[in-house]
């Protein structure tokens, strides 16, 4: 992911109900602040377009010199239910006036009614739950008791973790080991032999979906079925969103069961609404024995949770599976809130009806008039990605995608870096809240970009 350069481009102005783009972008004000970001911030973490939030409501984000996007990113998936939204701000209001910030790992009310409520919305038998951070830490936390759970049932042999290619599961080592990603692990030299990858059956870059690809894949590793503590995957490939077929899945739970074996769905991404059901996995018709999540469950504030079965969860005795900032009490409001909105706004109905009705099928159209540059389309309810390639063929044409991002945050769309297979994946997710009218519009603002950068090309 390249950075973006610090130089003004003037560009038309945009003036709608949901867009407003009245100065040269990045805006010429703006430049010191990011000059400071730059100095003082890890090269890292300057590889996004360069809007400088100021604040954020709803579906659209600001900046101090009257600019208003469309928000196609919900900051990286988290504002399921919009941004700042009133109830969810207010409940953070009042657990800092009531006078509990922090509380460690002693007990609290609102860490009782959160992990309740989290239990009340995960399937039947997956009813205990572990309060994090990040979704990073959740996988951690769930290789953790894979591993755990095989050497309980299966000795020695039994650790192996199975993850996907082009998986993502964070940043940190053991997520970073689980992931599929060969080049964001080149860091750490000696890789645990015991995570192994076996292909991601997208249909796309893997056009073999046949679970027996699955089980040729393990054999030709050395992998035997005994030797498996837990298989994770991502319920869809965040970078891509890509799903595997339903079949598969279901085989992948049958077998899992007959090699007692962890099914552990990391639905960070993909929870509390987004793909049009409460869970991702839903899609598929199966139930995991662990769920990793974090992002939309607050929709705002940092906390993440891994939900399961209680023979897996308990198998640390206690204070031995803690975390400094475990239910956090301000998050935790913030978690309860949420989830009230999902509910009583119905935000899952919303993602399905409009992504079925309107997002999947004009993205689609958007993609049928590009032939040659979109690869393909994936996603489900308010997920998806375009994936741009280099005319005929699949390969990932990365520059051509961060061209259009750019073109998109000029028109007053906000969208995050392309991500994925590449670094070519333009990844759409607006807020659970957003309506027809403005999705419709930002389909259209997406296709106005594509169109000025194929053209110019």
């Amino acid at each position: 992911m390249a950075q973006f350069e610090l130089v003004p481009r003037k560009v038309p102005q945009v003036q709608t109900k949901y867009r407003r783009i009245v100065t040269d972008i990045p805006v010429p004000e703006s430049i010191p602040i990011l000059e400071r970001l730059r100095q003082y911030e890890p090269i890292s973490m300057s590889g996004q377009p360069l809007v400088v939030w100021d604040r954020a409501e709803g579906i659209q984000v600001f900046d101090r010199w009257g600019n208003m996007w469309l928000d196609w990113s919900s900051g990286v998936l988290v504002a399921n239910a919009g941004h700042s939204h009133p109830e969810i701000s207010q409940a953070i209001l009042d657990q800092v006036r009531h006078g509990l910030t922090h509380n460690y790992c002693f007990p609290s009310e609102i860490r009782a009614k959160v992990v309740e409520g989290l239990a009340e919305v995960a399937p039947p038998g997956l009813k205990k739950v572990f309060l994090l951070t990040t979704g990073a830490e959740t996988c951690e936390c769930a290789i953790k008791l894979a591993r755990t759970w095989g050497l309980k049932v299966g000795g020695r042999e039994k650790i192996t973790v199975v993850t996907f290619d082009n998986a993502f599961h964070g940043r940190t080592l053991g997520a970073q080991m689980a992931g599929g990603i060969p080049s964001l692990k080149q860091w750490i030299v000696n890789l645990d032999p015991n995570i192994v990858q076996v292909p991601f059956p997208d249909g796309f870059r893997c056009p073999d979906t046949r679970f027996e690809l699955f089980l040729e894949s393990l054999s030709r590793q050395g992998i035997r079925p005994e030797m498996v503590a837990g298989v994770m995957t991502e319920t869809y490939q965040g970078g891509n969103a890509s799903f595997a077929p339903p079949e598969y899945i279901q085989r992948l739970r049958a077998w899992c069961d007959e090699h007692q074996a962890l099914l552990i769905f990391d639905e960070v991404q993909a929870g509390f609404g987004r793909t049009g059901k409460y869970w991702g996995f839903e899609h598929y018709g199966v139930v995991p024995d662990v769920i990793c999540c974090g992002k939309g469950i607050s929709s705002g504030l940092p906390i993440s949770a891994v939900i399961g079965r209680a023979d897996v969860m308990d198998l640390y005795p206690p204070g031995s599976m803690t975390s400094t900032h475990t239910g956090n009490p301000v998050c935790a409001a913030a978690v309860l809130a949420n989830l009230k909105v999902i509910r009583e706004e119905n935000l899952v109905e919303n993602s399905r009806k409009l992504g079925e009705e309107i997002l999947q099928p004009g993205l689609r159209a958007v993609a049928a008039k590009f032939p040659h540059h979109v690869g393909t389309v994936h996603g489900k309810g308010l997920v998806a990605s375009l994936h741009i390639v280099k005319p005929g063929g699949i390969e990932p044409d990365a520059n051509r995608a961060a061209e259009i991002v750019r073109r998109c945050v000029e028109k007053g769309l906000l969208m995050f870096s392309p991500v994925g297979y590449g670094g070519a994946s333009v990844k759409v997710a607006p807020p659970l809240v957003i309506g027809e009218e403005p999705l419709r519009e930002s389909i259209q603002v997406l296709e106005e970009a594509m169109d000025e950068v194929v053209s110019a090309t």
